[in-house]
């Protein structure tokens, strides 16, 4: 739809919506520039401050991946008119303490009346001009490093349909509220050099990934084996608690995929496993410093999942 609407043509526009990245960028001075954001949804989950602390946790993600650091937010909310502001008020709290580990100050934000309850936040961030990590960039030789397990998508279907285990659950619950704060850190003050970043989210890792390779030219090696995975969620897609979502990035990416691995469905499944607040990943220059394995050590749970290599067909390769 947006590719039918007149272009704007700003200079200070560093990054805008052509290549389906993950935030946009405005320069506001020589030095300066502006992350913004937006993100929001239904509940995933049943507590209702748990449910305020994925949405935050989701809608800072896309500052994160930019390089940027959150700055301000405002708060989105639709709530049923005769709704339990209690709810409400849990669902802000949530969200408030994430917004506050992140040192992103709450400045305002808008609510209507909705039959169905949906929350989250347009985040404002800042960055460098000259240190924006776009999903563009990425270089043949570079190594694919994702620093989140994916199965959020399968596991937050089995809870509406109540039959996750509280183990699934929990580590779900605790990979969705963990800020990727702490990877963006790590890449600044330890001056990674990397070409190309985005964050997994609704499209899943093919989609993103796809997104990725489309914008810089290049293709994607994924390596089936080293890509981690929540506890259930393999048990997830076996019987069948399959998020419509995953159903339609399949439908719409697979076409870009050529598989080299065996096995069974399920695992070629996750990959298109809309997640949400996932992690980060990143195409880093090969230099021989085996980043995944000290982000790791470091407490951050990154996997070097592939490469990049020259550009073909198809795109994504999954061995």
């Amino acid at each position: 739809m947006l590719g039918k609407l007149a272009r704007q043509h700003d200079p200070n526009v560093l990054i805008g919506f052509d290549h389906a990245d993950d935030a946009g960028v405005y320069q506001i001075a020589p030095d300066t520039a502006l992350v913004q954001t937006v993100d929001f949804f239904t509940p995933i989950v049943d507590d209702p401050y748990t449910f305020g602390q994925i949405a935050a946790t989701n809608a800072l993600s896309d500052v994160y991946a930019m390089g940027g650091r959150p700055l301000t937010s405002l708060a989105l909310v639709c709530f049923p008119e005769k709704g339990d502001l209690a709810i409400l008020e849990r669902i802000l709290a949530g969200g408030l303490s994430k917004m506050m580990e992140a040192g992103c100050t709450v400045i305002g934000g808008h609510s209507i009346r909705d039959d169905e309850t949906k929350f989250g936040y347009s985040v404002t961030g800042l960055i460098d001009p000259q240190k924006v990590l776009a999903n563009k960039g990425a270089k043949p030789g570079d190594v694919l490093i994702l620093t989140k397990a994916l199965g959020t998508g399968v596991i937050s279907t089995a809870i509406k349909k109540g039959l996750a285990k509280q183990e699934w659950i929990e580590a779900a619950v605790d990979s969705m509220t963990t800020l990727n704060r702490k990877a963006a850190e790590f890449i600044r003050e330890h001056d990674i050099q990397v070409n190309a970043m985005t964050d997994i989210t609704g499209f899943g890792l093919i989609g993103h990934a796809r997104e990725m390779a489309l914008a810089s030219g290049v293709s994607l090696r994924l390596l089936a084996n080293r890509i981690r995975l929540l506890p259930g969620a393999l048990d997830c897609v076996r019987s069948g608690y399959i998020p419509g979502g995953l159903k339609n990035n399949r439908d719409f990416a697979e076409c870009m995929v050529h598989y080299d691995v065996g096995g069974a469905d399920d695992i070629k499944s996750l990959l298109y496993d809309p997640q949400t607040a996932g992690g980060l990943l990143m195409s880093v220059a090969a230099h021989g410093n085996p980043w995944a394995s000290i982000m790791d050590e470091a407490g951050i749970p990154a996997a070097e999942i592939g490469e990049v290599l020259p550009s073909t067909k198809p795109s994504i390769q999954v061995a």
